[in-house]
């Protein structure tokens, strides 16, 4: 598979997952045209923090030399929820910053993702070495480990966009003898389990592309909730949105799941607007929210129900499936299956275990300054942890795990230095991050306008001078803390 046709597949397998998982991640930039470097292996303890436990791993890298000076730095992207892709090897912002220090560039797969295999398989018990602290202590390793083997002598910064943006402030925070300064990028702090500002934010930006385009989309889903209620009904919603089996207004879970993935059409494409991972031969990179407000605003369609259906076919048509699944016992099936074949293992049973056990982050529509209503209850997540993981993993584990999480980080009261935080305003996610400090030796960039991670791509012509500014400022940061 080329990197053109492997980049456009991921992207859209992007898009019809978000209709089933929580919204998070960095994608794919475009492809340099040039072939990346060898991935390597290093060998992994499989918990760092019990001494007698000799057990091993092999966790998956790659390096990039072309930059590299002796003495100079290293820039190491943490890899996060998914694959790690190569393709960064030769591409994006990191690639200048690594250019301007004379930087080796490494890229370091998360446990538990792409063919980072900790255990045999992903069953409950031997998900249990899956955290952010063992994340952590793993790049720790392999850091100490590099310097052994390369004779490094520079500095290393952190970079990381997403999740791993929250994993390069963490690890700076708690490993600054190894680590001496953090771009977090899009990065959440604060773990929160009912994350409904999510919704708050992608309504934001649905009203500033169009006015009325949220006040059609609630129009619309009232509609739909209406339609639920009658079984006459029952039978158009499933021909409506081209469902895979027949709907059944009797099941609380699949009206719920059927929300999420109406509602997550919208989402998605907020999250990622226009966040420049365009390039030459892609589909559908032009879809942005102005499009699905055009499609939100166009009465030549028809009511604001017929243009709910309009965008949800086009999502449809971008992830080149035929049919809405949209059953609850499906989505819960596909998150237990536990083998590193399965389609679940492809990211979304760990994210999902992840978020059952630290972080939360459910986007669901209980914001008291929206008018959806319950639609997307939080209740909905925490009853998916038990479905899927066993009964332990109830509401009281979820809130703990919040609980643990903001007390061993610092949440959004994080003292570190050396870092930078970088949140672009469309992006959902600044509202669990750090967007502005007075705080010493912490810089936040909030860019008007971007959305999740735009800084981290390839500059393109048509970026905005905000954004070019942010990418030049983080350069300039950069080359101070591998200098003074």
């Amino acid at each position: 598979m080329n990197f053109y046709i492997s980049i456009t597949f991921l992207f859209l397998l992007s898009l019809a997952e978000s209709r089933r998982y929580h919204k998070q991640g960095l994608q794919d930039p475009p492809s340099a045209h040039i072939e990346p470097p060898k991935e390597s292996w290093h060998t992994q303890s499989l918990d760092h923090f019990k001494p007698g436990d000799s057990r091993t791993w092999l966790q998956r890298y790659w390096i990039n030399w072309d930059h590299y000076k002796v003495g100079g730095p290293v820039l190491i992207m943490i890899g996060g929820e998914g694959e790690a892709n190569p393709v960064w090897m030769n591409t994006g912002a990191w690639k200048d910053y690594a250019a301007g220090v004379n930087g080796a560039m490494m890229l370091l797969e998360h446990r538990y993702y792409g063919q980072s295999h900790p255990t045999e398989d992903l069953s409950v018990k031997n998900l249990n070495w899956l955290t952010s602290q063992q994340a952590l202590a793993d790049i720790a390793s392999f850091i100490t480990s590099m310097n052994e083997e390369h004779k490094f002598e520079g500095r290393w910064i952190a970079l990381g966009g997403s999740y791993p943006g929250s994993l390069a402030a963490w690890a700076r925070l708690k490993y600054p003898h190894l680590i001496h300064g953090s771009v977090s990028t899009s990065g959440p702090l604060k773990a929160k389990a009912d994350f409904y500002e999510y919704l708050e934010v992608v309504t934001d930006a649905l009203n500033t592309a169009r006015p009325d385009c949220s006040n059609t989309l609630n129009d619309a889903i009232k509609k739909v909730q209406a339609m639920t209620r009658k079984r006459s009904n029952w039978n158009t919603i499933t021909k409506m949105f081209k469902l895979c089996s027949p709907f059944n207004g009797n099941s609380l879970v699949d009206i719920t799941n059927l929300f999420e993935s109406l509602v997550g059409n919208f989402e998605g494409i907020v999250q990622y607007n226009k966040d420049n991972r365009d390039f030459e031969g892609a589909k559908w990179t032009n879809i942005t929210v102005d499009t699905l407000c055009s499609i939100m605003d166009n009465n030549e369609i028809g009511s604001s129900l017929d243009r709910l259906q309009a965008v949800n076919d086009l999502t449809l048509q971008m992830s080149e499936e035929k049919c809405l699944d949209h059953t609850y016992k499906s989505m819960v099936n596909e998150l237990q299956e536990v083998s590193w074949d399965s389609k679940g293992a492809a990211g979304g049973r760990q994210w999902t275990y992840q978020t059952c056990t630290e972080f939360g982050w459910y986007q669901s529509s209980d914001s008291p300054k929206l008018n959806l209503g319950n639609i997307i209850p939080v209740r909905f997540f925490e009853y998916m942890c038990s479905d899927v993981f066993g009964p332990k993993f109830n509401i009281d584990l979820i809130n703990k795990g919040v609980e643990d999480t903001n007390t061993y980080y610092g949440g959004l009261d994080i003292e570190v230095t050396n870092t930078i935080f970088v949140h672009g305003s469309t992006d959902p996610w600044h509202r669990m991050g750090i967007t502005e400090t007075n705080k010493s030796g912490m810089e936040a960039i909030f860019i008007p306008g971007t959305a999740h991670c735009a800084n981290m791509y390839p500059p393109s012509p048509q970026d905005p001078p905000q954004l070019i500014s942010a990418r030049k400022r983080i350069g300039e940061l950069i080359s101070k803390w591998v200098t003074t």
